[in-house]
């Protein structure tokens, strides 16, 4: 099984540019404080580098 990761809105998108805009939707965060799971794939980690000023990164072990 692959690891997982755990990806939390800490900063508001209000005032970011369309593009960081578009990765947060993306993700599924389009509120404050709204965490997300998703397996750790290469697109993912890329959206992540995008936005990394305004999420918090967790690696979830895996769960069986």
């Amino acid at each position: 099984m692959s690891q997982k990761l755990k990806i939390t809105l800490v900063k508001s998108m209000i005032g970011r540019p369309e593009k960081h805009r578009k990765v947060l939707r993306g993700m599924g965060l389009t509120k404050m404080n709204r965490t997300v799971e998703f397996e750790d794939t290469p697109s993912i980690r890329g959206m992540v580098n995008k936005v990394v000023h305004l999420v918090s990164i967790e690696e979830a072990g895996n769960e069986a």
